[in-house]
């Protein structure tokens, strides 16, 4: 990491506003990153222009705003602005989550690549990270919207949540306008008229409850095993759930969903004839300690495939 003024030819900061450099072991897939928040964005609460990814945050009391950008010499570029400083150390271990700078994409692709399946994959992304999350409530919330719904329709109903019962962002800014909603906020809260099922809707005030008592319920000092445990016992985790959130929050590199659709599609064979749960875990040993990767590559590839499948019908 590093701090710096803006150089010569780059736009200042503005007033209150901290720019700095968080490093990454090349290479990285700026596209592909981009590529996975943008459909799952929550309006008024995140945005992505001219390959700028920004979001409003709320921390000990306090709203702000990030912006990170792909910049030169192997770094992100991130501009914070926060009325406290001292949370800056926070803000930036919570962006090097999001934005998976710790990992060695050379290490896991040493590993992946002897795979038949998935080395052609890791060759034409050599630099694929595996997306995080900015807060472990947040995260959760957004898994329970998306069970059984398209990824556009989990991003709907979680702007819909967001602009009931989020508060509004305290910074001035076109675009962004709301905080993702506190635990607080929800554990009591009407959903009626969101769009969720009543159980849906129960389970999302459950695990907001939950949160509230216990602000280290996302904890990552825990082994797999005891989180996924952990997890499940949550209101509305069940294994696919919990699996997700070990990858995106815990950054935990061998999660593993092995009943999503979409992996299971990617590894259908020539006849469509989609793997089982229990074949596709099976099947995954081969890329132990790596599977969230793996899953990452799969998906990946798998939406490409199927963005070009609709352009040619088109």
């Amino acid at each position: 990491m590093a701090l710096r003024r803006a150089s010569a030819g780059e736009k200042a900061a503005a007033p209150g506003e901290t720019t700095l450099l968080l490093r990454y072991k090349p290479p990285y897939d700026w596209p592909a990153m981009l590529g996975y928040f943008g459909p799952r964005m929550i309006a008024g609460v995140e945005t992505i222009e001219n390959g700028v990814y920004r979001r409003a945050i709320a921390l000990q009391g306090e709203h702000g705003i990030v912006a990170v950008e792909l910049a030169e010499a192997d770094a992100l570029k991130v501009r914070v602005r926060f009325p406290k400083l001292s949370v800056l150390p926070n803000i930036i271990a919570r962006l090097r989550r999001v934005f998976d700078l710790a990992a060695d994409p050379q290490a896991v692709a040493l590993d992946l690549g002897k795979d038949a399946t998935l080395a052609p994959l890791v060759a034409h992304r050599p630099g694929l990270r595996l997306p995080g999350a900015w807060d472990g409530f947040e995260m959760a919330a957004r898994a329970i919207l998306g069970q059984q719904v398209t990824v556009a329709g989990a991003a709907r109903l979680a702007a819909r949540l967001t602009e009931r019962f989020g508060e509004k962002l305290r910074c001035a800014d076109p675009v962004l306008t709301r905080v993702f909603p506190e635990p607080a906020a929800l554990a009591e809260a009407d959903l009626a008229g969101l769009g969720l099922t009543r159980a849906r809707a129960e389970s999302l005030k459950k695990l907001a409850a939950a949160a509230a008592v216990n602000p280290h319920l996302f904890s990552a000092a825990l082994s797999l095993e005891e989180a996924q445990s952990a997890l499940r016992a949550l209101p509305g985790v069940g294994d696919w759930t919990a699996q997700y959130i070990a990858m995106r929050l815990l950054r935990e590199p061998d999660a593993f969903p092995a009943a999503d659709i979409g992996l299971r599609r990617a590894l259908a064979d020539r006849d469509g004839a989609r793997p089982t749960p229990k074949t596709l875990l099976a099947r995954a040993e081969n890329w132990r300690p790596w599977r969230a990767y793996a899953a990452q590559h799969l998906w990946t590839a798998e939406g490409a495939m199927t963005a070009k499948s609709r352009e040619f019908r088109r």
